[in-house]
């Protein structure tokens, strides 16, 4: 008889261990997508530093060439 009163605390133990690791995985889960939001927004901005870079060099070499200097 005791049995009988513990299967309810055992359920419900049951229940909220399963509710835990069901929102765990839901944080789990936003917080890898705004991770994969943070890595597209650093690729972007990688690659307009590079375009920015490139356009430098290219004006560096322009200048070089009018100035007569030879890159080393």
């Amino acid at each position: 008889m005791a049995y009988d009163d513990m299967i309810p605390i055992i359920l419900s133990v049951i229940i909220g261990t399963l509710a835990a690791i069901v929102y765990s995985l839901r944080v789990l889960i936003l917080m890898e997508r705004r991770i994969a939001r943070m890595d597209e927004n650093i690729a972007a901005m990688t690659k307009s530093v590079l375009t920015e870079e490139t356009k430098i060099e290219h004006e560096e070499q322009v200048i070089e060439k009018k100035l007569g200097l030879k890159k080393k």
